[in-house]
């Protein structure tokens, strides 16, 4: 029988935190990030059934499921975990099934939150202002990247965990009746598309080198459109990756154009 009144304090919560960080560290194609979210809630467990080790064996076997939630705000549901796994140290009743249905209703949506923000929206900007000042031979270029991107992503993970711990079990209620999932995903696309259009045309260079009786036509279709090979550029990669070239294939044919197109002139 378990131990009723454990509780999780803000020391545990802090523990998950800074465990989390290594969240994404260990990946496996069976399970995904399991073994890093079971790294992540062990202090937790640990307070929670680690005076039976039958019940911490299940609780390890529950935590050792699929698992892949975007690390940038995993501690949100690792502290919806944490409370949900309280309830059951101090209630014999508690449905533990329920433990994983959440996680699995909720890793879908907040990885696309996630991602959607930090890596379509904070790291392109993040990167886009890194590379500007980097291209001018600026030593601040990759350490204002690492400080934009780094900052709100370290935020985040230690102000979610303690919020999932209050919201609890009814986050997920919380989140659909307020209908604040839907303006995010609307918010942070508008904002990405925006991002990327603008770095298309300030980071992706066509150095064309032809001319016609000393005129240049980089300069004339500038004339026409500003950055037209860039955007070209841009969607004959895309039109690869549609058609599932992969990366470095992509990444190995520009390298050879470059060379042979500077090698005959064109560049």
């Amino acid at each position: 029988m378990m131990t009723s009144n454990k509780e999780i304090t803000k020391k545990d919560l802090k523990k998950v935190f800074f465990r989390s960080i290594a969240y994404n560290s260990s990946f496996n194609y069976e399970r995904q990030l399991n073994l890093g979210w079971a790294w992540s809630l062990m202090p937790v467990l640990r307070k929670l059934y680690g005076d039976s080790k039958e019940e911490m064996s299940k609780a390890l076997k529950r935590h050792l499921e699929f698992n892949n939630i975007t690390p940038f705000i995993c501690t949100l549901l690792l502290s919806i975990s944490a409370a949900m796994e309280e309830q059951n140290a101090n209630d014999e009743n508690f449905d533990t099934d329920s433990i994983n249905a959440v996680k699995v209703g909720l890793m879908g949506p907040l990885s696309a939150i996630g991602d959607s923000f930090f890596f379509g929206t904070l790291r392109v900007i993040a990167a886009g202002l890194g590379c500007s000042l980097a291209l001018k031979g600026n030593v601040l270029g990759p350490i204002l990247y690492l400080i934009l991107f780094n900052i709100p992503n370290f935020a985040a993970r230690y102000y979610l965990v303690f919020k999932g711990y209050d919201l609890g079990t009814s986050f997920l209620s919380k989140v659909e009746e307020s209908g604040i999932m839907e303006k995010v995903f609307k918010g942070a696309s508008i904002l990405g598309l925006m991002v990327i259009g603008g770095m298309v045309a300030t980071t992706i260079d066509v150095p064309l080198a032809i001319t016609f009786n000393k005129v240049s036509l980089l300069e004339t279709i500038n004339g026409i459109m500003p950055n037209l090979l860039s955007l070209l550029a841009t969607l004959l990669i895309f039109r690869l990756l549609k058609k599932d070239v992969k990366v470095t294939k992509i990444l190995a044919g520009i390298i050879i154009f470059g060379i042979l197109g500077a090698l005959i002139g064109i560049f």
